[in-house]
């Protein structure tokens, strides 16, 4: 008398096979069907206009073309001193383990 149990494997794993490539078809089918692989911007060509860069709100008033290109030495010179200032802040923290460090007035926010 034979075992059927190999069969019966072979048979389930062909099965759940068959099910993630039909899930996985009916996902992709959804995502192009319903525009959202056009939102997608880390493929390269789907980068955002330059308007929109433009439209970005900074919290520093300080940064660098997200374009890249070369460093001045003007350029380094002012970020060297906007980084010292930020150090300068940093240390005129007496205690930055106190519950004060996390007071509403140290990290700026109103009331």
């Amino acid at each position: 008398m034979k075992n059927n149990g190999s069969k019966n494997l072979i048979l389930l794993g062909c099965i759940a096979i068959f099910i993630a490539i039909l899930t996985s078809g009916i996902s992709l089918f959804v995502y192009h069907d319903s525009g959202d692989i056009y939102l997608d911007r880390s493929r390269p060509g789907f980068l955002p206009d330059q308007q929109e860069i433009e439209k970005q709100n900074y919290n520093s008033d300080y940064s660098f073309s997200d374009f890249g290109g070369n460093i001045s030495a003007d350029e380094l010179e002012e970020y060297i001193n906007n980084l010292n200032e930020f150090k300068e802040k940093l240390n005129a923290i007496p205690d930055p383990f106190s519950p004060e460090s996390l007071s509403d007035e140290s990290l700026n926010i109103a009331k």
